[in-house]
């Protein structure tokens, strides 16, 4: 185990190092630049300030300085939010993001599982076929269609016919309330439920036809007991190799749910960022994002040896 884990960590480095390169000089590579406004600035106080932040250098100069300071930790300033480091927007984005994420993944896997597993007990039945209906749906609408519904139908269509007291909030994060969370986390769930559930009926028919399940049945054992003591946790290997990159996917996803409900995470600041050429915050976000895409993908094969001790990482 602790070679597989050396082995990981020192391939995760590399493609680390490739995406920061990327995002370093396709963000150079954009028209426009961090100080450019309506109001052009005077030219000695434009330089003045590019030098402050090194940006009057060669741009091999400045990727090796960015280089320099982020292997010390040091995600640098914000171009944008002066009296703020990138490190500090992310600490307050962060957690939001983490929260709405995990919270959206937690619902999928629950949900998505029973209905999924549902289906396979009911193969080829109505509750079978409603099952995958709602899943292809789920699938094929983005939630840039649906965060707009739903606010529509339970909010401002809930105020008119409930009042407010009835209704959910349609923006703002409010501490992480739970009735400010309902609409953003639905919104990011509904796809993951989709797929999970397509995964957990594809693996559940397979493993319910294997022949220790049939041995279960033959020495008299409950259903129950065979679904929850024998399948459920063979069913759920494919869930788990997708665990890792659909968790870092949900927290990606967050962007345009963030940005619809006004919530403060860190996707909020990405689009920000991207859009006022923020260099130091849009690398700092995709840095973050990066690290954990590695991180999630390395606890899913963890997970995935754990519950097939037929896997063995060497």
């Amino acid at each position: 185990m602790a070679g597989y884990t050396l082995r990981r960590l020192a391939g995760a480095l590399p493609t680390l190092f490739i995406i920061i390169t990327l995002t370093f000089f396709m963000m150079r590579l954009a028209p426009g630049g961090p100080f450019d406004s309506e109001r052009r600035l005077p030219p000695e106080v434009e330089a003045n300030i590019k030098a402050a932040y090194n940006l009057d250098k060669p741009l091999i100069t400045q990727y090796g300085l960015y280089l320099k300071r982020l292997a010390h930790g040091d995600l640098g300033p914000s171009f944008k939010n002066k009296d703020f480091t990138v490190a500090q927007l992310i600490g307050t984005g962060l957690p939001v993001s983490l929260k709405l994420g995990l919270s959206a993944m937690s619902l999928a896997l629950l949900i998505g599982s029973l209905l999924g597993s549902w289906a396979a007990l009911r193969q080829n039945c109505w509750q079978d076929h409603a099952v995958m209906t709602l899943a292809m749906t789920g699938i094929t609408i983005p939630t840039f269609v649906t965060a707009p519904l739903l606010s529509l139908v339970f909010g401002i269509y809930g105020v008119m016919v409930f009042g407010h007291e009835f209704t959910l909030p349609v923006a703002g994060w409010n501490g992480g309330a739970l009735r400010n969370m309902i609409l953003p986390v639905t919104v990011l769930a509904l796809p993951q439920i989709a797929i999970v559930a397509r995964l957990m009926r594809g693996s559940m028919i397979e493993v319910l036809r294997a022949n220790y399940i049939r041995t279960a049945r033959a020495k008299g054992l409950s259903a129950p007991h065979i679904l929850f003591g024998h399948a459920l946790r063979a069913a759920a290997l494919p869930l788990v190799s997708y665990l890792g990159p659909a968790t870092a996917g949900i927290l990606t996803g967050s962007l345009i749910v963030e940005q619809i409900f006004g919530l403060p995470g860190i996707g909020r600041y990405f689009v920000l960022a991207a859009l006022d050429r923020d260099y130091t915050m849009v690398l700092g976000v995709v840095v973050v994002y990066a690290a954990l895409i590695i991180l999630l993908n390395f606890i899913a094969d963890i997970l995935y040896a754990v519950l097939d001790p037929r896997v063995r990482l060497s």
